[in-house]
C-alpha cells in the first residue's frame, strides 16, 4: 500500500507529461466558449468534447510514465499488475475531475451565462461521460498493450474519429448530438445521465483487457 501511494503521488505531482494535455484542455475550452452566449447545454457539450481527446493522451501518457525495469518493481512492490493498474487509472480520473471543475467554471467566466444546478449537474455528468470513455481509449492504445507506439497512435486517432462519429459506437457520440439539440438542461439529464453509466463500464471493460493482456505479456 504504501508503495502505492508513492508511486500515485509520483504520477500526481512529480511528472511533467500531464502538462501537454491539461494545456490543450484549457486552451479549447477557452477558445469554444468566449464570449459564448447560448445555452449551456452546447456549450458543456463543447467542453465535453474537448475533453475526449485530451483525457486519452493524458492516460497514455501516465500509462507510459515509467519504464518497464521501473513498474516492474512497483508492480512487485505493490503485490500485483492489477494494484498498480487500478491506482494509474485512479490518477488519471482525479485529474479528469480536476479538469471537469475547470471546464464547469471557466465558460461562465468567459460566456454570459446564468446557470441553474441542472447545468452544472449536466454539465459534470457530460464531461465525465468523455472523460471516461477518453480513458477507455488511452488505456487500450498505451505501451501495456502496444510495444511499438505508432501503432498505438494511429489506432487512437481510429478511435477517438469512430467514438465521435460514428452513431451507436460510443456514449459519446450519441450524448452530444443530444445535447446539441436540447436546450434545456434538466430534460436532458436522465439520458446523459444513463451513458455515463455507460461509459464507466466501457472504462471497466477497458481495464479488464488491459490487464488480461498485460498478464499475458509478463
Amino acid at each position: 500500500m504504501i508503495a502505492l501511494v508513492r508511486y500515485m503521488s509520483t504520477v500526481l505531482l512529480l511528472s511533467q507529461r500531464h502538462l501537454a494535455p491539461l494545456l490543450l484542455f484549457l486552451g479549447l475550452v477557452a477558445v469554444l466558449t468566449s464570449s459564448d452566449t447560448g445555452p449551456l447545454t452546447a456549450t458543456y457539450a463543447a467542453v465535453a468534447g474537448a475533453l475526449l481527446p485530451c483525457s486519452v493522451w493524458l492516460t497514455t501518457a501516465l500509462v507510459g510514465l515509467e519504464d518497464q525495469p521501473h513498474r516492474s518493481i512497483v508492480v512487485v512492490s505493490a503485490g500485483s499488475r492489477l494494484r498498480v493498474l487500478l491506482a494509474t487509472v485512479g490518477t488519471a480520473a482525479l485529474w479528469c475531475l480536476l479538469l471537469t471543475a475547470v471546464g464547469l467554471v471557466l465558460p461562465l467566466m468567459l460566456g454570459a451565462h446564468t446557470p441553474a444546478p441542472a447545468d452544472l449537474v449536466l454539465g459534470t455528468a457530460a464531461q465525465l461521460t468523455c472523460a471516461f470513455t477518453g480513458m477507455a481509449v488511452g488505456l487500450v492504445c498505451s505501451r501495456l498493450v502496444f510495444r511499438r507506439q505508432g501503432y498505438a497512435l494511429a489506432l487512437a486517432l481510429l478511435l477517438l474519429l469512430a467514438v465521435l462519429l460514428g452513431e451507436g459506437v460510443s456514449p459519446v457520440h450519441t450524448m452530444l448530438t443530444h445535447l446539441q439539440g436540447t436546450p434545456d438542461s434538466s430534460a436532458a439529464l436522465v439520458p446523459t445521465s444513463l451513458l455515463l453509466i455507460a461509459a464507466t463500464g466501457l472504462l471497466a471493460t477497458a481495464v479488464a483487457v488491459t490487464q488480461a493482456i498485460t498478464r499475458r505479456k509478463a
